[in-house]
């Protein structure tokens, strides 16, 4: 069976220069968006928007069922018309007929749902603990799977490729970039398609290790985040000089480093071998510098000078010498003040080439740059790793304590240049990318994972989410449409004293959105994380939870939606009592005792906490509070917490008091 795309070739209408990966190429549009092909999912109960592009003034119309929409192509070559509505029912055909005819067979009339964020979202079928057993068992003529693919994109992209397959096990196997089919909308869309009993279309847009502000639209994030417009800036700065080249620009790093960094100046060098780095500060290496004990470091990115001493043996050639190192996240390294490598890009080995007559023996300096572009940064890797390897294998370990120094804090107002080299990780480019294309496709609501990448920024965050939605919501021109949240599962080692944690403020940011964004909604998978994997494998419950919520708040069926919600607290002698809503039966200590309470007085000093169940409520105390003021739960990247309802589900993690946390800072 031909694409859309492929369908298209042999009479395709316009060209014009789109954005792909950060500068123009010409394209030729199609005179169908590939939104639309055979196996399609429309939009039940609208006027689904269907688009393409066609020679100014051509004359389109578009048949569905029994229904005809026409238009006249604008001046802009695009066209669009709005065709229904649609109940569920037999399938359709569309024809679109104009410069050239296309048919498109098999269409389903049902709900679509856009199923976004970061690598929990993009994460495959086949990564799951039971893959085939799962896929084997795949076979839904009535669910449709459409993968936008990855791309990265300086301005709103007109179209990119894709088509929509039927869910059987070999596209649910094949269609995706990471092992399949996202594994959390199947198993969301798999729910809703058996208890709704209608067709579910599923449009998959996603990247891995992505931040929000990335699909975010540039006029939203600006107009909202003012902090996110020198970069939004430098983008359009990037648009402009491919549009309109500047002869003999200089190098916009060199120009930053110069202007920002006093490490980089010319002529004084803090790679210069003879500086007086006797006041530096130090840290163990490998490590990350946001760990090393400095207040100014922690939770930001910053560009940080390394240096070490090395004595270097008399009696070994000086000669064909690799220095060995992994830097988080990009480095210029210097050996004896000369530049010996640079690379960017931390899952980027390090094997610079020491040139002859750089090492000499005795003392020798080694001064590293490292730019953390994304919390946290540093040297690190295996201790014996970062080396001097000299002639016939053997090797210096410079493990150990080196010198430290801050150059400069890079924040939203004073980013680093960019570079398009398929980075997703700037504002907005994956909007423009992954999202405009599709917009304004009919839709019924969205799923969202993501958030492990401004968990460092979660105050921030309580802003950039609702912003981010309130973009789709504006461009889609469809209404607030249902957004449903993935709460963060728990990752990291469980602290030994409880306290404050970027990934709690997180969660608690993504919480809040639900409270400030109509028809938000949110599953929490507080309970479904692994402590040593930041992608946990149990999709089955993230996608079922995510079901159960639409099913509750979208579609209105009496089902149990979410967990226990922290409702009020009041104080007893030497106690706090809270109160829940969602309660659902009654409350449960999942698996025994209560656990994941602490508990603390004015002095704002947090100990653990006992923790029981009266009824649908909680008392929380400690011998080591006498007068409590305050109580969290579950306040921690990772905790064993077992607090549910009666349903099964688990309760939120919250915060009684309004103290200021760890993310509030510099943006």
């Amino acid at each position: 069976m031909l694409t859309l795309l492929s369908r298209a070739a042999s009479a395709l209408t316009l060209t014009a220069a789109v954005s792909l990966g950060g500068y123009a190429q010409q394209q030729t549009r199609p005179f169908v968006s590939p939104m639309f092909s055979d196996n399609m999912v429309l939009q039940r109960d609208m006027r689904d928007p269907v688009w393409g592009w066609a020679a100014p003034g051509s004359q389109v119309s578009v048949t569905v069922g029994d229904k005809t929409a026409s238009t006249t192509t604008g001046a802009d070559g695009k066209w669009m018309v709005k065709v229904g509505p649609f109940k569920v029912g037999a399938p359709l055909t569309m024809t679109v007929s104009g410069p050239q005819t296309v048919k498109f067979t098999n269409i389903l009339v049902g709900d679509v749902w856009i199923c976004s964020g970061q690598s929990n979202m993009e994460f495959g079928i086949g990564n799951i603990v039971n893959p085939e057993e799962e896929i084997s068992k795949a076979d839904y003529p009535n669910i449709r799977l459409f993968a936008v693919p990855k791309a990265v994109a300086a301005e709103p992209r007109d179209f990119s490729g894709g088509n929509w397959l039927v869910c059987t096990p070999d596209n649910l196997r094949k269609d995706g970039v990471w092992s399949g089919f996202s594994a959390v909308a199947y198993f969301f869309g798999k729910k809703l398609n058996e208890d709704l009993k209608i067709p579910i279309g599923l449009i998959h847009t996603s990247w891995g290790g992505t931040p929000a502000q990335a699909w975010t639209s540039a006029k939203d994030l600006g107009d909202k985040l003012p902090e996110f417009r020198p970069g939004i800036a430098q983008i359009q700065a990037v648009v402009d000089q491919k549009k309109h080249p500047v002869a003999n620009a200089k190098d916009p790093f060199a120009a930053w480093y110069d202007k920002n960094d006093p490490g980089s100046v010319e002529g004084r060098s803090w790679a210069d071998p003879k500086l007086d780095d006797s006041s530096w500060k130090s840290m163990k290496v490998p490590g990350m510098i946001q760990e090393a004990g400095y207040p100014e470091l922690v939770n930001q990115q910053s560009v940080v000078w390394l240096r070490k001493e090395v004595e270097f043996p008399a009696d070994v050639d000086t000669s064909g010498v690799t220095l060995h190192l992994l830097v988080d996240d990009n480095d210029a390294t210097f050996v004896n003040g000369v530049q010996v490598g640079a690379t960017d890009g931390y899952n980027v080995p390090r094997s610079y080439k020491i040139p002859a007559n750089v090492l000499h023996a005795g003392k020798n300096v080694i001064a590293v740059r490292v730019t953390d572009t994304q919390s946290p940064g540093g040297i690190y890797g295996d201790p014996d790793g970062i080396n001097l390897e000299v002639a016939g294998g053997a090797k210096i370990v410079l493990a150990g304590n080196w010198k430290l120094k801050l150059g400069t804090a890079v924040t939203a107002k004073n980013p680093l240049p960019i570079t398009f080299q398929d980075n997703p990780n700037l504002p907005t480019v994956l909007y423009n990318g992954m999202i405009q294309p599709i917009v304004p496709y009919g839709v019924k609501g969205a799923i969202w994972y993501q958030g492990e990448s401004n968990a460092g920024q979660a105050y921030q965050y309580r802003t950039l989410l609702p912003t981010m939605i309130s973009s789709w919501h504006r461009n889609f021109g469809q209404g607030p449409f249902p957004f449903l949240i993935v709460q963060l599962a728990g990752f990291m080692n469980p602290p030994a004293n409880p306290g404050d944690d970027a990934w709690a403020e997180l969660r608690e940011a993504q919480f809040m959105t639900t409270k400030t964004v109509r028809n938000a909604g949110i599953a929490t998978a507080i309970d479904l994380g692994d402590q040593l994997d930041i992608h946990p494998k149990n999709k089955q419950d993230v996608g079922k939870r995510l079901a159960l919520v639409a099913e509750a708040g979208t579609y209105h069926m009496k089902v149990s939606g979410s967990g226990p919600v922290y409702k009020s607290m009041s104080a007893e002698a030497g106690a706090i009592r809270l109160s829940f809503d969602h309660t659902d039966g009654g409350l449960v200590a999942k698996g025994g005792d209560l656990k994941g309470f602490a508990i603390a007085g004015d002095d704002h000093k947090w100990v653990w906490a006992n923790a029981k169940i009266d009824g649908n409520s909680v008392v929380v105390s400690s011998p080591k509070v006498s007068t409590p003021v305050a109580v969290r739960y579950s306040w921690a990247a990772y905790l064993d917490s077992n607090l549910y309802n009666q349903a099964g589900l688990p309760a939120f993690p919250f915060r009684t008091d309004n103290w200021k946390g760890i993310t509030g800072g510099p943006k």
